[in-house]
């Protein structure tokens, strides 16, 4: 059956797509028609819904059945295959036709019966039509080259409708990209790296990954250079997602902030002399993002914020291997003793050496999280 045989009218179809979501009484039906503002442009009347009922049902493309409510007995009327077959159809075709011949909004209502794909390419359809229509309006404008001010008024209204449905359809059609683009989370890929849930210590083996990084000294808390650092970092690696979207149709969530702890005496650590500290800030990047990507990153964020540490930023593979690490659950100013323990007891028991620099993942927001909630990954390179 197609729609032409039916001949569904768009009030028709709008009652059609509500049943077909679940089955419905002439109440509910009405109260989806106020809820969802129909009223505002359509001409379906609580009294015309029954009539609209029994014109569907005579087309076989919905069914009554008797159902009890608080020892009522109601009609409630269910969609058919026949009837979901022809309101997809009639949707698409209600979506394509040019708006001067159809109610977008109605096949706007109904477009959950089409997949993703069907329903972007309807409406880039739907877009070459109204570009078709301007060009020949347009043409016809310069043929009659009309004097009278309210006659060009009659055109620019005509093209201005027009080229602003196209520009929501371009904006629609970008959302559902975005929408149908699958965001990729690297902390799940990576769960045993990002997200452990051991609060001992446990070996780990750590494959080679891509960071942008930037190195520092001083206090985290009260050094400048740390803020900017971090700004910049974060700056670029947003970019490089938006990036990633726009090129490769790949989303996906920004990693957490790491840091490279060391200094030349590594006591200041035990002793919390946070002067002293010299680290190495960096954000992990998918395996995807390119060299040329990150350059192009940091020229586009240093045209828009002019951030003074850009040119700071470095890509690199970190390889770190065999490591132990595990979740610290507090206060950073609590990791010491867990550290101690690891420095001078657990490294030497287990015949382990250093490979590398402290190593922390920072999985809470210290702006967000009270002290004793942060989660923070902690990790030592070994032999």
């Amino acid at each position: 059956m197609t729609q032409q045989s039916l001949q569904l009218s768009p009030s028709e179809q709008l009652i059609l797509g509500i049943i077909a979501e679940q089955p419905r009484h002439g109440y509910d039906i009405e109260a989806i028609i106020a809820e969802r503002g129909m009223r505002e442009w359509t001409e379906i009347g609580f009294s015309s819904i029954y009539y609209l009922l029994d014109r569907l049902k005579a087309k076989k493309l919905i069914e009554e059945q008797p159902t009890k409510s608080a020892g009522t007995v109601r009609k409630t009327y269910c969609i058919t295959q026949t009837g979901i077959e022809a309101c997809a159809q009639a949707t698409q075709e209600i979506l394509l036709a040019p708006a001067a011949k159809a109610p977008l909004l109605v096949g706007l209502a109904n477009s959950p019966f089409l997949e993703p794909g069907v329903l972007k390419n309807t409406l880039q359809k739907h877009l070459e039509h109204n570009e078709q229509e301007i060009a020949r309006i347009q043409e016809s404008q310069h043929q009659q080259h009309p004097k009278e001010a309210f006659v060009a008024a009659i055109f620019s209204y005509t093209i201005s409708q027009l080229a602003a449905e196209n520009a929501w359809i371009q904006q629609t059609i970008q959302t559902l990209q975005e929408e149908a683009m699958e965001k990729i989370d690297l902390k799940k890929e990576f769960k045993q790296l990002y997200a452990p849930k051991n609060k001992d210590w446990e070996l780990v083996d750590v494959p080679a990954m891509n960071f942008l990084m930037i190195d520092g000294a001083g206090n985290p808390n009260t050094a400048q250079s740390y803020k900017e650092a971090v700004e910049a970092l974060f700056s670029v690696s947003y970019t490089l997602k938006f990036m990633s979207k726009r090129q490769f149709e790949k989303d996906y969530t920004v990693m957490p902030l790491e840091g490279l702890w060391y200094a030349d005496d590594m006591s200041v650590f035990e002793m919390f002399d946070k002067d002293a500290y010299q680290w190495t800030m960096m954000i992990m990047q998918p395996e995807w993002i390119t060299k040329e990507m990150v350059t192009q990153a940091i020229a586009a964020v240093q045209e828009k914020k002019g951030l003074p540490r850009l040119s700071e930023l470095r890509f690199e593979i970190y390889n770190e291997g065999k490591s132990l690490q595990l979740m610290h659950i507090g206060s950073y100013d609590d990791e010491a003793p867990k550290l101690a323990y690891l420095h001078h007891e657990y490294m030497p028991k287990n015949g382990l050496k250093f490979n590398g620099n402290h190593h922390e993942i920072y999985i809470g927001d210290p702006r967000k999280s009270a002290p004793e909630k942060l989660k923070t990954i902690l990790r030592q390179p070994v032999l």
